[in-house]
């Protein structure tokens, strides 16, 4: 009896475990967007979006441009200073937020419940998106937090930050970059460090 209550548990447990992962479809390599210099022509800050959720596909795209895993050898689509891929790339929803795995291709949750409130710090709009991505540098990749990894941290932040960007602009979505949040209490909920900066961050969502 007892062995089939240890068994129990730990079926229990592992099902927990894994509902805090979230498996993303596969990239879909044969997304029909607007060519890239469409894309830059189109390029545009917007500050107002539809409140329909993005799709399961559409966001696993976004995030596969963003930064995933483009090549076997583990190198991802946006290029970091001495490959360090020093960037955290967060997912901010209404339901929770979670943490991307460009290997995986996965989302590990790490926090429940609508925290988009101090992504957004009063800027109403930024709340609204179904999503906002948020780029934390993690200057403990680079081993020192001096002028010349945070200044490298910031260049590989702004490329993630273009792939988002030029992203939504091929596939009909809308963003805008920001710089504005409330970097204390981000820190706080996802227990960063002091070398865990969050620098910028884009709210996505459909045409309203």
């Amino acid at each position: 009896m007892k062995h089939l209550f240890l068994i129990a548990v730990l079926l229990l447990m592992g099902t927990a475990c894994n509902a805090q992962t979230q498996n993303l479809p596969k990239p879909n390599m044969q997304r029909q967007t607007l060519s890239v210099m469409e894309s830059y022509n189109q390029r545009k800050s917007v500050r107002e979006y539809s409140a329909k959720e993005l799709s399961d596909q559409d966001l696993s795209d976004l995030l596969w441009a963003a930064q995933g895993q483009n090549r076997p050898d583990g190198h991802l689509t946006a290029p970091t200073a001495m490959n360090r891929q020093e960037i955290r790339l967060y997912v901010f929803t209404a339901k929770n937020v979670a943490l991307y795995d460009p290997k995986a291709h996965t989302l590990t949750q790490v926090a429940s419940g609508d925290h988009r409130d101090i992504v957004a710090s009063g800027q109403a709009f930024a709340k609204a998106a179904p999503v906002v991505l948020l780029m934390v540098a993690d200057l403990d990749k680079f081993g020192s937090n001096n002028q010349q990894s945070q200044a490298m941290a910031a260049v590989d932040t702004g490329i993630v930050c273009e792939n988002i960007n030029l992203f939504c602009s091929a596939a009909g979505l809308c963003t805008v970059p920001r710089a504005t949040m409330d970097s204390k209490a981000i820190s706080t909920l996802l227990s960063l460090n002091a070398n865990q900066i969050p620098l910028i961050n884009n709210p996505v969502g459909y045409p309203k």
